[in-house]
């Protein structure tokens, strides 16, 4: 490993403390001796009445969406559930965390000196950050999700624009709210960091008549970033729900969700001294040594503040004749308040004074600030059921939804020209080695600049799956959306714009709307009844404006409704067995997605950002997956999932070049968590996260490029023991990082600024039933 070069604020007596205290925590297990933390808190989040100590385990009885006809075994795509038991197990706060359950998913980190907001992530090669759900309905805003009311989390693979509509290109992923039962218990819980801070949570579910339930979820948190200064996470939530009718025909629930963080936001570190690194213009800079991991290049005024507020009401009647109607209503609004600092190095972002003395290099800072504001109301109708007509069986379902999705965004630079001249304001360089996280940063300023966008859509769906027989099911499904996205706002003319004075601020107004049609076909045959072999294939449509609903008047924007809508199909061939009395689900596939009229926001070597429309990028691989019980102790879910991406028809060169691999899209990713209960009160638990090198550069012979050019492969593994102290309390230590390796979670588009991984860390919780 390269030596580092220290500041006076990161003394060895740091390090000491915190090992101290994960030495600490691990003394108390075997002290406290025999958790299952709460391993009878939910047995389906969903279900109506739960009977205690009933367990859910790893492998969810079901999915929550109202539109599949089938159970998994017999639904021709990849889905992974993650349930609360696994997300207890490892104590995953937020939902980035859960999401590392499932191979194929890479965390991203945004533009240049940029840091992206709330959840960013590519699945199975494609951006997938406007593909996220919250029981059924599409969920905004840029939120660093929490668990702490989500019952389990639901990741499909593979186009699915017939159920979702836009987007979806690669697959969704839906977050199951937690919802009032009969009998259903509640608990709370306080955990410990060994990188400073506190996490508690309670949940609270009591009967409230004989058909009736009241849910209340709580939690507040105060938690230092491991291994890095300054960077905190701190908030609170509360999510209230009520249910009437349980057990009957008819189903009443209306719940709602309040989220408030107050987090210090981290822009990672340079990435200069790291094997690979490349400074073109200063051979004795390109040979620099690491900075510290823990330093922070950021500001006393950096901040972020999200609030986060739904209600949503939901309706469920069983008719008689075996039909299945229900309606969702909700409302949801956030907002965002960032500036955060992040490190610019460039081709020029470092400087030598004195290229002697590395005490004297300094480093180029950022500022970026978002203000941001979502809002989003929707409906959603579905009727479900089946008939039969000799040996032929229809399962059907069916509905309309009706949406308007809204997104507010200011500009803000630190430098903009108006008619009259630049208005500008100076960031200060930081010492490379050794900067000051107290130094107070000027603010970036508004531009007066701003997006107001809406989309406005009506869609219709419907489903069938036909069983032919005992072993043949042929299912299809089509949706149609009927869009609208409007943009007003303003924006600074530049030299492009003919007819204006560079810099005036000219008012933007564009609308565009359509149709967009998607649609699935599959085919399963089941050798026996708990297997089934299938194939299938679906496709998606993105329009342009989709991420953020603006649309923009320059020709060559990614939100320009002169381009054309992106197209997504997807192929998928596989195979599903439930093994061991259903209790262990094997699953193997093969996929191959490609995309139309892909349109891309990239950085080219020498051109800097630009935006193209071209024509054909393809991703395909296999994917194996486990989930269940191996023995009534011993249970497991794991993934391993290969990427093979390439540009089958782009430009000459650059990033989008024909035959360029797809950025940010390893080979091979695996996951693996299993869990053995000891006794019946002393559980156990390891496993961890294998990704192949990402890379940046993936121009077919690329020179070399500033920064790094790609994140080399890296595995963590992490454990958890847990111990019933009686049959209320519960003690449970998780290990992160256990061997303590040192590697990069994320690398921005520049390759200059990194994310380094959470070195070895710990958390202990005191868990209480009652």
């Amino acid at each position: 490993m390269t030596a580092s070069i220290r500041s006076r604020k990161h003394s060895p007596a740091r390090y000491a403390a915190h090992y101290a205290t994960l030495a600490a925590l691990a003394l108390t297990v075997p002290a406290l001796a025999p958790v299952s933390v709460l391993a009878d808190d939910v047995a389906d989040s969903t279900s109506e009445v739960v009977v205690k100590g009933e367990r859910q385990g790893f492998k969810a009885a079901a999915t929550s969406s109202d539109k599949r006809t089938q159970a998994q075994l017999d639904t021709p795509q990849t889905m992974v559930v993650i349930t609360s038991d696994v997300i207890r197990q490892q104590g995953a706060t937020t939902l980035m965390d859960a999401l590392r359950n499932t191979p194929g998913i890479t965390i991203q980190l945004g533009e240049n000196g940029n840091t992206s907001a709330g959840d960013t992530f590519q699945l199975r090669g494609f951006s997938s950050q406007t593909s996220l759900f919250l029981d059924g309905l599409r969920d905004l805003g840029a939120v660093t999700r929490d668990t702490f009311n989500v019952g389990q989390i639901e990741v499909a693979k593979g186009a699915a624009g017939s159920e979702f509509g836009r987007g979806s290109s690669s697959g969704y992923i839906n977050l199951v709210s937690k919802l009032p039962r009969l009998g259903g218990g509640s608990s709370a819980t306080l955990s410990a960091y060994s990188s400073g801070g506190y996490r508690g949570t309670a949940d609270f579910d009591a009967a409230t008549g004989d058909t009736s339930a009241l849910r209340v979820n709580v939690f507040t948190q105060d938690i230092d970033a491991a291994g890095r200064d300054v960077a905190n996470r701190s908030g609170w939530g509360i999510a209230p729900a009520w249910a009437t009718g349980l057990g009957t025909n008819t189903r009443f629930y209306v719940f709602g969700q309040v989220v408030k963080q107050d987090n210090v936001p981290d822009g990672g570190i340079p990435t200069i001294g790291y094997d690979g690194y490349d400074y073109p213009t200063n051979a004795t800079i390109k040979a620099g040594q690491r900075v510290n991991r823990e330093n922070f290049y950021g500001s006393v005024n950096d901040h972020e503040d999200v609030e986060a507020a739904l209600i949503t009401s939901k309706i469920e009647h069983d008719f008689a004749s075996g039909l299945k109607l229900s309606n969702t209503t909700r409302y949801g609004h956030s907002t965002m308040d960032r500036v955060l600092t992040g490190v610019n190095t460039g081709a020029t972002g470092i400087t030598a004074p004195n290229l002697n003395d590395p005490a004297t290099w300094t480093v180029n800072l950022s500022r970026q600030k978002v203000d941001q504001e979502n809002t989003i109301l929707a409906n959603a109708t579905n009727l479900r059921g089946s008939w039969t007509t000799g040996s032929i069986t229809h399962d059907l379902s069916g509905g309309v939804e009706v949406s308007s999705e809204s997104q507010f965004n200011r500009t803000y630079n630190t430098s903009y020209v108006t008619p009259t001249g630049t208005v500008s304001v100076t960031v200060p360089v930081a010492n490379l080695y050794n900067p000051n996280p107290n130094q107070a940063l000027p603010d970036p300023l508004d531009t007066g600049a701003y997006s107001d966008g809406e989309t406005t859509t009506v869609a219709a769906y419907l489903f069938d799956t036909v069983k032919l027989g005992d072993q043949w099911l042929v299912n299809g499904g089509v949706r149609v959306d009927s869009y609208k996205t409007t943009t007003r706002g303003a924006r600074r003319t530049t030299a492009t714009d003919t007819g204006y004075t560079v810099g005036t601020l000219i008012p933007v107004n564009l609308s565009k709307d359509g149709t967009a049609v998607s649609w699935n076909a599959g085919v399963v045959y089941k050798p026996r009844a708990n297997g089934s072999l299938y194939a299938a294939i679906g496709n998606s449509v993105t329009p342009p404006g989709s991420a953020n609903f603006a649309l923009s008047d320059t020709a060559t924007n990614i939100g320009s409704p002169n381009l054309d809508p992106q197209e997504t199909a997807n192929i998928e061939v596989g195979t599903k067995w439930d093994l061991l009395d259903n209790r262990l689900s094997l699953t193997a596939a093969w996929y191959a997605t490609s995309h139309q009229n892909e349109i891309v926001e990239d950085i080219d070597p020498g051109a800097g950002i630009t935006v193209r429309q071209f024509g054909k990028r393809k991703v395909e691989g296999l994917e194996f997956g486990a989930v269940g019980q191996v023995t009534p102790k011993w249970q497991v879910i794991a993934g391993l999932a290969t990427m093979d991406t390439s540009v089958e028809e782009g430009q000459a060169t650059g990033n989008n070049a024909t035959g360029a691999a797809a950025r940010w899209s390893p080979d091979l990713t695996g996951s693996l968590w299993t869990s053995y209960d000891v006794t019946e009160k002393f559980t156990v638990g390891i496993g961890g996260n294998y990704t192949s090198e990402q890379l940046r550069v993936v121009a077919p012979g690329a020179a070399a490029s500033s920064g790094l050019s790609e994140i080399p492969a890296y595995w963590v593994l992490n454990a958890m023991a847990a111990y019933d102290l009686s049959e209320r309390v519960a003690v449970q230590l998780n290990i992160y990082n256990l061997l303590d390796e040192d590697y990069i979670a994320s690398l921005n588009n520049g390759g200059g600024r990194i994310f380094p991984g959470a070195p070895l860390n710990g958390m202990l919780t005191l868990a209480v039933r009652f």
